[in-house]
């Protein structure tokens, strides 16, 4: 069983260009349903059906997964079934009787500007690792960029003439993202004055930001710079990485940014995701006027 599992996984990364991380999450979830599978003894996908589904869905439950969760696992498993299917190991899809999960829409936390500029400041460059740093939350506010995209840039994919960095997103797709003067600023002083000391000539594969044994930074690395920052700034906030590149589609959007520049600029595939971005403006704009509104208040 658990061979058509690596089958599955090893076509939809191919021909749908899936990004590891959501590879590694169907996975995940495939070989949880088989182990539930092996519990019940069962030993080959034509004893499955509708209702042994159900009870899965039902057995996971109390482990308090949000909706977004389970509608993963849906995904995961009406693909790899169809998949099954498709290819003769089964007469009849089981997930055909599997209603979908609604997914709740939370909006992304944002930070405001002044917030921004609070953390930034707080980043001093008078030192190796404050160079670093602080050219690394310049360019993540000012370019946008998914903490994967941050840790894999290059020195190459940098273009201070051009003020752009070349960005490898998700599905491996390639753009290119305009940086601000300020980050750019921050990127050639670290260059200057900070990279070659981090740099290992063997470890360092050209890889932008650095970490003491020149090494590319990890997503903990990173988590762990983001937090210290935060925390020095005195916000108490629960902020993270992402919040960085939300914070930059929100103020270019309630600047007057069009959203189709934005929606290239995030490396979003359909505009509907980067849409998002103009409700949490609107919730900005209700609450400006709110709190600013000789009327705005109810009492």
């Amino acid at each position: 069983m658990e061979q058509f599992v690596k089958e599955y996984l090893s076509i939809i990364k191919l021909e749908k260009n899936l990004s590891d991380n959501t590879i590694f999450s169907y996975k995940n979830d495939l070989m949880k349903l088989l182990d539930f599978f092996e519990k019940l003894n069962i030993i080959d996908y034509s004893e499955i059906n509708s209702e042994t589904l159900i009870n899965y869905f039902s057995s996971i439950k109390n482990e308090g997964l949000s909706n977004s969760t389970i509608a993963r696992y849906i995904s995961a498993f009406k693909g790899f079934f169809k998949f099954l299917l498709k290819n003769g190991y089964i007469t009849k899809n089981p997930m055909t009787k599997i209603p979908s999960v609604k997914k709740k829409k939370n909006l992304p936390d944002v930070l405001s500007f002044q917030e921004i500029e609070l953390i930034l400041n707080s980043a001093e460059s008078d030192d190796i690792r404050g160079r670093r740093d602080k050219a690394l939350l310049e360019l993540f506010y000012s370019s946008g960029l998914r903490i994967s995209e941050l840790i894999n840039l290059t020195v190459n994919n940098v273009f201070i003439k051009e003020e752009m960095v070349r960005v490898l997103g998700k599905g491996s797709k390639e753009r290119l993202v305009p940086v601000g003067s300020s980050a750019l600023s921050c990127i050639k002083d670290y260059l200057l004055y900070s990279r070659p000391h981090l740099e290992n000539k063997i470890t360092s594969e050209n890889i932008l930001f650095l970490n003491v044994r020149g090494r590319k930074l990890s997503r903990m690395g990173v988590w762990k710079i983001v937090d210290f920052y935060v925390k020095k700034s005195g916000i108490k906030k629960d902020i993270h990485p992402h919040t960085f590149r939300h914070s930059f589609a929100t103020h270019l959007i309630e600047g007057g940014a069009d959203l189709r520049s934005v929606q290239e600029m995030l490396g979003h595939s359909d505009i509907s995701t980067t849409q998002i971005y103009t409700h949490i403006d609107n919730d900005f704009v209700k609450q400006e006027h709110h709190d600013h509104h000789p009327r705005g208040k109810m009492d």
